[in-house]
């Protein structure tokens, strides 16, 4: 279990209880078959950061580690479902502020607009009808 953070979390990041709710399900822990992850909860946070903030990867906080290395952890995350079951876990706590991600959370750039039609897959491997 990882250390209690005293101070509050920022609004891009998870509150203790949310962390505890999905520590146990993340890859790298040091039971795992693998390298084992130097800071899940700060690598989670950061892509909430960038999620939620609506930046580039590559404007991600310093604090959070290198963005090319977030980013390719994060594309590996997604295309494993983990994503999905960390969503899932936090959705079972009607409080909670990630329940409903939207536009009035996270900005859309000006490219998203122009897409070609047709079935597509999204990024978290659902598909989707246009």
């Amino acid at each position: 279990m990882s250390k209690i953070k005293q101070s509050r979390p920022s609004r891009y990041e998870l509150t203790h209880t949310q962390w505890e709710r999905i520590e146990d399900q993340l890859p790298g822990k040091a039971s795992d078959p693998g390298r084992t992850a130097a800071d899940n909860r700060n690598f989670v946070n950061g892509v909430l950061w960038v999620l939620r903030s609506g930046a580039r990867w590559s404007d991600l906080p310093p604090r959070y580690g290198a963005y090319k290395s977030v980013h390719k952890r994060f594309t590996r995350w997604t295309a494993k479902g983990i994503w999905e079951q960390v969503f899932q876990s936090l959705i079972k706590d009607r409080s909670n502020e990630y329940l409903m991600i939207d536009s009035s959370i996270v900005r859309a750039h000006a490219q998203a607009a122009t897409g070609k039609g047709g079935r597509r897959t999204r990024l978290w491997g659902v598909p989707e009808e246009v």
